[in-house]
């Protein structure tokens, strides 16, 4: 078989990496379920947004970083973190509002950070995160550490102003900023098609000047390969790329969703489609992993989650009379 035939990731990477991409895939699908049962059970409070269906996007697009690269996040950003390599304990922790989790149960959800992987955090705010990748990038040129910035963000996001100034600036200045689109068709129950006037999200990169890229966010392959060819890009000096990622959410937007808004059969349609299988299906093809040792990467996901979800239950609560702390910035002495 010639080389241009086999896949990309193949070509690139270990089948230990490999293996390990498709466990986070796993443990991604399993904290998701996990988050959802708790919830249902009680033990999580507020809402929540899963992120089921779109594990290929988030552990693809993470393949070529270190922990000295950065991510920012979105509500939505429970696979980011996880694909960034994040704690799972203190992940359901933070879910369970314990003292032990990322932000000692104070921020919930939506403000999951771990800035020893380079996570800086999940944002509540809608395009929340496009300043904040921006500002790591600048820091990273100005100081020469070579390291690159992904920004996650939905359709939603991309009519947001903070998007075009972002995308203007990175631009202009030449920083080394990889804006992901992970395109899942609905802003809330808004269809891309009455919300966004252009067809493709990455044509909106001709306007400024930079690298545009659409994929179908469900192949782990296709998402790797374009992720990897933005981040080399940007490495290399020459400034920030866009790339979309064509995806769908399997769950509703929050907890609260009725899912009135979208028919039985696109659902249906879409989970055909499950990027999980696919990619296990790849690995299997080229002799990368045996079927077997798949239903073993699934089941030891489940175990690890089980333990994560124990961990979390048997964790302190915060103490009543620290309730504010944590919370506020402090000062620091001079």
């Amino acid at each position: 078989m010639p080389e241009t035939n086999i896949p990309y990731v193949i070509r690139a990477y270990r089948p230990s990496a490999l293996k390990e991409a498709l466990m986070k895939m796993y443990l991604i699908r399993k904290f998701e379920e996990g988050a959802e049962e708790s919830y249902m059970r009680g033990l999580i409070h507020g809402t929540m947004h899963l992120s089921i269906g779109q594990e290929a996007s988030a552990v693809g697009s993470c393949m070529a970083l270190t922990d000295e690269d950065k991510i920012t996040s979105t509500h939505r950003g429970h696979g980011h973190c996880i694909a960034k390599g994040a704690d799972l304990g203190r992940m359901f922790a933070e879910f369970f509002g314990k003292e032990t989790g990322y932000c000692r149960g104070r921020g919930g959800s939506m403000h999951i950070a771990d800035p020893s992987k380079g996570n800086l955090g999940a944002n509540g705010i809608v395009g929340g995160g496009f300043p904040i990748a921006v500002g790591a990038a600048l820091s990273a040129k100005k100081l020469g550490t070579g390291a690159v910035t992904i920004c996650f963000f939905g359709d939603g996001a991309g009519n947001e102003g903070a998007f075009h100034e972002s995308l203007n600036i990175a631009a202009i200045w030449k920083l080394p900023v990889v804006f992901v689109c992970e395109n899942n068709g609905y802003g809330m129950s808004t269809s891309t098609e009455r919300s966004t006037a252009v067809k493709r999200i990455a044509d909106r990169a001709t306007s400024y000047s930079m690298p545009g890229a659409i994929v179908d966010g469900n192949d782990f392959n296709a998402v790797t390969e374009a992720v990897d060819a933005s981040v080399a890009w940007a490495r290399a000096r020459e400034g920030p790329s866009l790339v979309e990622a064509r995806t769908y959410r399997l769950r509703g937007h929050s907890k609260s969703d009725r899912n009135r808004y979208r028919t039985r059969e696109e659902i249906t349609q879409w989970m055909e489609r499950d990027p999980i299988p696919r990619f296990a299906d790849l690995l299997i093809a080229h002799k990368v992993i045996t079927r077997k040792a798949v239903r073993d990467l699934e089941d030891a996901a489940a175990k690890t989650i089980a333990e994560a979800i124990e961990f979390a239950s048997a964790s302190p609560d915060p103490r009543v009379e620290e309730a504010t702390k944590y919370v506020y910035a402090e000062r620091v002495p001079a």
